[in-house]
């Protein structure tokens, strides 16, 4: 072992540069649809041992800290992707399939691992109540998610409704639940393989450990949140919330040895699940969810790029020619619980026949949580855990190649694939698809036309739009509302579709383009508030004419400015919206933009998330951001964010 600090130093320098590497195969990678932690993950490999020895055993083991603040960063993450008010239309859903994925999964896949014991290399001389505590922890991992895989696909195709809702949920709870899971599979593993007895004292033990680490994590979060609230640079932000996941780790062991030690008990907080209460809370229940969704957003890349890579340097692959068809097994056979596990909680659920019979498909990839996992199995059982670890990692990269395809087509196949008829590139024109029959239809034409747009306003019942003579606004008769209908529009080319008609006839509407079109920007008058659930579960802009009136109002009177801006009075003024399509802004804080002084950038939407711009907010491409100022300025702004 290594304890030399400069020489752990340079080893620290050496490994960076390596890093870095791996960054850049990974992107190189990418651009064949593989997951970026297969390049990393190959790059660890490549660099590692059992190649061209750039990484050493020893020095796995001397940047062992790198893991432990790695680990506490994807915890994090994890706990903040839980947002409670997003969730809160499928809870019912998440529920049941959550549970009964989490039962099936880790069922299935400990009793094939059980049955298999013999066949498994390290496990053959195990006694039979180790190999049960080892086919426990197993089972636990497989019961593990991506949910940083599953929100990049969901971006990706811009993808909206009650299926992808209930995927994300399901994924998100679960990552919480694995971590409970593997606590008590970890500490009864531990019990049965020192051969000691596993009785009521340690289950009451286990509920105390659980419900400590589960207090410490509403602590951490407390701490968390006033970290984030500090007038500070950047920079200290990060290095205090990596400090603070640095420190959970550590302590865990401290603790954990002063126990065995004085208690002659070896108390085990969980580090993991303190890490992801933590961000859990902050999300939840303090007003600094989107500072540490931003922190984590920021934070995460290098630290993936550096716990992947190492991650691939410390796989035994001498194990792998004898375990190759043992993780291939188990491969398939997590496959099969999480079909069996998603069919029987959807029907217990009622969910749609459709979605119980695609959703397992959303389930498969897997990533940070169920390799810290492993991880943390390697560190503990130093006897047979790095090839415990090697043969799980195998089946993780296993799910995580199979994974993101899978989920493309099952959202595909549910019909909330939103980018399906994106056009490549803005073909520089702005088109608005107006439907309805009636003169507020056509004065919203005329505004559009002068802020530059392109409109067509179709008409199912042309009443005082029949005689209307206008050669900038395109006027159809239509007689239904159907994909071939749109499709004679060019609703494929439409970047707003408006409805102006029945709610009936809107909801159809709106169905139609989400389906078939992915158009980004859907709008509805709306007639009666009973059908407002329906539009937004699409996530359609619903606007209500008796609030909207109200609402301008009451902004009249608390900010005359802002209301002149939103009803076009405030004279040489606009306001816009602008998506970011430029790669070289992609990464860019706010402040680096160099805007025109007079432009102000105030909001950044970002999938269903708005964020008050501040100069550090980092802008990616797919960003829409709210610009004011006036209408030449704004002109140069959108070129330079290439929207």
């Amino acid at each position: 072992m290594i304890t030399n600090p400069s020489h752990v130093l340079s080893l620290v320098a050496a490994f960076a540069l390596i890093a870095i590497a791996s960054d850049r195969i990974g992107q190189w990678i990418s651009r064949w649809r593989l997951p970026l932690i297969t390049g990393f993950l190959g790059t660890g490999v490549i660099a590692g041992p059992y190649a061209l020895g750039l990484i050493s055993t020893d020095t796995v083991h001397a940047l062992g800290f790198v893991d432990q603040v790695s680990l506490a960063v994807i915890a994090f993450a994890a706990g903040n992707e839980l947002f409670l008010k997003e969730i809160h239309s499928r809870l019912r859903s998440i529920a049941w399939i959550t549970g009964v994925q989490l039962i099936t999964t880790s069922v299935i896949g400990g009793t094939a691992v059980f049955l298999m014991a013999d066949l498994i290399p390290f496990m053959a001389d195990i006694p039979t109540a180790g190999r049960v505590g080892i086919a426990m922890l197993a089972g636990a991992i497989l019961v593990a998610r991506s949910p940083s895989s599953a929100i990049a696909i969901v971006n990706e195709l811009r993808a909206n409704g009650p299926f992808t809702k209930t995927v994300l949920g399901v994924t998100m709870v679960t990552d919480i639940a694995v971590i409970l899971l593997f606590a008590v599979a970890f500490s009864i593993a531990g019990s049965l393989l020192s051969g000691d007895a596993f009785n009521l004292m340690s289950v009451v033990i286990l509920l105390g450990e659980i419900g400590a680490s589960v207090a410490v994590g509403v602590a951490l979060g407390v701490v968390l949140d006033r970290i984030l609230q500090l007038a500070i640079h950047d920079s200290l932000h990060k290095l205090m919330v990596l400090v603070l996941g640095y420190a959970v780790f550590m302590g865990s062991v401290e603790l954990r040895e002063w126990s065995h030690d004085a208690l002659h008990h070896a108390f085990h907080l969980e580090a993991l699940l303190i890490c992801m209460v933590a961000s859990f809370w902050v999300t939840n229940y303090t007003e600094s969810r989107q500072e540490l969704t931003d922190l984590l957003e920021r934070l995460g890349p290098p630290v993936y790029v550096a716990f992947f890579t190492l991650t691939g340097a410390s796989l035994r692959l001498e194990v792998l020619p004898a375990t190759w068809h043992i993780a291939l097994t188990f491969f398939i056979v997590r496959l099969f619980g999480i079909w069996i596990g998603n069919h029987l909680g959807g029907r217990l659920a009622s969910e749609r026949p459709l979605h119980n019979r695609i959703g397992w498909m959303a389930y498969v990839a897997q990533a940070g949580i169920a390799l810290g996992l492993a991880k943390n199995v390697s560190d503990a059982f130093p006897a047979w855990g790095d090839s415990f670890a090697t043969t799980i990692i195998a089946v993780i990269v296993l799910n995580q190649l199979v994974g993101p395809p899978f989920m493309k087509f099952a959202i595909a196949l549910a019909g909330e694939d939103r980018s399906r008829h994106d056009s490549a590139t803005f073909d520089g024109v702005r088109d608005a698809l107006l439907f309805g029959g009636e003169g507020k239809t056509l004065v919203l034409a005329r505004t559009l036309v002068r802020a530059g747009w392109k409109v067509k306003i179709a008409c199912l019942e042309p009443v005082q739009l029949r005689d209307v003579a206008d050669e900038d606004i395109s006027i159809h008769i239509i007689q239904r509302l159907d994909e071939g209908t749109l499709n004679a529009l060019d609703a494929t080319a439409a970047d707003a579709i408006v409805g102006m008609m029945t709610d009936e006839q809107n909801l159809a509407l709106c169905e139609l383009a989400f389906q078939h079109f992915g158009t980004k920007v859907m709008v509805v008058r709306l007639n009666d508030r009973a059908w407002h659930a329906k539009f937004t579960e699409l996530g359609v802009t619903v606007i209500d004419p008796r609030s909207a009136v109200v609402g301008l109002l009451d902004r009249a009177v608390r900010s005359p400015t802002s209301a002149a801006l939103v009803l076009g009075m405030e004279q040489g003024q606009d306001i816009i919206d602008v998506e970011v399509i430029d790669p070289d802004v992609h990464g860019m804080a706010v402040r680096d933009l160099h805007l025109p002084l007079d432009v102000a950038l105030t909001y950044v939407h970002r999938g269903t998330s708005m964020i008050s711009s501040k100069g550090t907010t980092v802008l990616h491409v797919g960003d829409r951001v709210t610009l004011t100022g006036p209408a030449e300025a704004l002109d140069k702004a959108v070129l330079r964010l290439g929207g």
